[in-house]
């Protein structure tokens, strides 16, 4: 699954380190997230979210790749 976190966090001049701050990870965590090597939890997708002040839903994309899964 696809993300576009780091484009919603950099919109709005956000640190990958504030917004790890922000949701209680560490920034390595959100790296990892942004380059699609680690899938968050529920509850961590919605934090990031909501910090980032959009809805999960338009955060994750579905790939081509992984709709068949």
């Amino acid at each position: 699954m696809e993300n576009r976190i780091k484009e919603y966090r950099e919109k709005i001049s956000l640190s990958q380190g504030k917004l790890a701050e922000l949701c209680n990870v560490s920034r390595q965590t959100i790296n990892a997230i942004e380059n699609n090597k680690y899938d968050p939890s529920l509850k961590l997708a919605f934090d990031i979210g909501r910090n980032l002040g959009v809805v999960m839903e338009d955060l994750f994309i579905q790939s081509e790749k992984g709709a068949n899964k």
